[in-house]
């Protein structure tokens, strides 16, 4: 499908905004406050949340723990109204052709927060109350609907965006700007020329232009989880989405000063096991987790695998797979919340690393 470009005005206009908002000062700094102490306790009081995913998403969600990785629960548990959308949900985007709820790989992001339909598609996406695919699915709190839209954004793009990449896994991200836009800009993970590493960590940093307007919400990455080896379309794709992600964790938020983006490495999560994929490693010692441990965010990477460790005949991991995740996911989660609220230190390892990696401007639309 030919995406259209976004007009040149626009750009221009968003590019003007971001800059006024910059020099101007009007959007808040909060102190780094690396020193204080993390706080991995649910917020005081509910909180909405919305995640926007598809199939893994769901599987990871979904509170039957036969089946599923019984993320709505847990997240119910720890103060969080779910919400979330899926194939066919929201507004068709004219630049797709399509629901944009149905368009979720990376490059997709650009429609998603930047492009010239973004104003259409955001405010029924801060607004979207309950399970759009499983209605089904119902909060369950002592106060389970605080009113107001959605505070906390999580994104994910699913598996097959791990296995279409090339590139070195070195490669710096691409500098974007309003007349040299991202090639990746609107492209689905099937125009995989447009999936090259420094393509795809441009657009992760591109989006940092509209977070940084919006201190309002927190946002979360959720990495796209690895693949089974017989889905890996490009040949060593999979080793270029481990690249990716470990740069997500310790160099994607370089230089950006506010505490209202996180990243959570799904795809490192789901590649270690308990001895078999029906097994998890949950709490183990050793294996590849992203989790808070002694008091710190813990990011380990100690078997050699990258594919996916939890394949359940396909890419899509087993409900053990997404347990191990929800136990991992949801104290970081707390703490991604309150660093933002100022009520929690910042954390290393989710999107910032104690040495920043050299060259990278603030925001790469200014």
């Amino acid at each position: 499908m030919q995406i259209m470009p976004r007009p040149l005005q626009t750009l221009v206009a968003g590019f003007i905004a971001g800059v006024w908002f910059l020099l101007t000062g009007c959007l808040w700094t909060p102190t780094p406050a690396y020193s204080q102490a993390l706080n991995p306790n649910p917020p005081p009081t509910p909180v909405r949340l919305v995640f926007i995913h598809h199939s893994v998403g769901e599987n990871w969600l979904n509170p039957d723990l036969e089946s599923g990785g019984a993320l709505f629960t847990v997240l119910n548990d720890n103060q969080y109204f779910v919400s979330d959308t899926y194939y066919g949900w929201g507004p068709e985007d004219p630049d797709l052709g399509d629901n944009i709820g149905s368009r979720t790989d990376i490059g997709n992001w650009y429609n998603w927060f930047l492009g010239p339909h973004s104003g259409t598609n955001l405010p029924p996406l801060y607004t979207q109350t309950g399970s759009f695919p499983h209605p089904e699915w119902v909060n369950s709190m002592p106060d389970p609907n605080p009113g107001g839209q959605n505070e906390i954004v999580m994104f994910k793009s699913c598996y097959p965006n791990s296995a279409v990449l090339s590139g070195n896994p070195t490669d710096p991200p691409r500098q974007s700007s309003p007349g040299d836009p991202n090639p990746i800009w609107g492209r689905s993970e099937g125009e995989s020329e447009f999936y090259t590493v420094s393509n795809v960590k441009g657009m992760y940093r591109d989006l940092l232009s509209y977070f940084a307007t919006r201190q309002d919400k927190l946002f979360i990455l959720i990495t796209s989880p690895p693949v089974h080896p017989g889905e890996e379309t490009i040949p060593g794709s999979i080793n270029l989405a481990r690249a990716i992600n470990t740069w997500l964790v310790y160099h994607w938020l370089d230089d950006y000063p506010y505490n209202n983006v996180a990243v959570f490495d799904f795809f490192n999560v789901l590649t270690s096991n308990g001895g078999e994929t029906f097994i998890n490693d949950l709490g183990a010692a050793a294996g590849n987790h992203h989790r808070l441990r002694h008091g710190q965010v813990r990011y380990t990477i100690q078997t050699g695998g990258n594919y996916s460790a939890y394949a359940s005949g396909d890419s899509h991991p087993t409900a053990a797979g997404g347990q191990k995740a929800t136990g991992e996911f949801v104290p970081l989660l707390n703490i991604a919340y309150h660093a933002w609220k100022g009520t929690g230190g910042r954390p290393w390892y989710m999107g910032r690393g104690p040495k920043a990696a050299p060259g990278l401007s603030l925001l790469l639309l200014n």
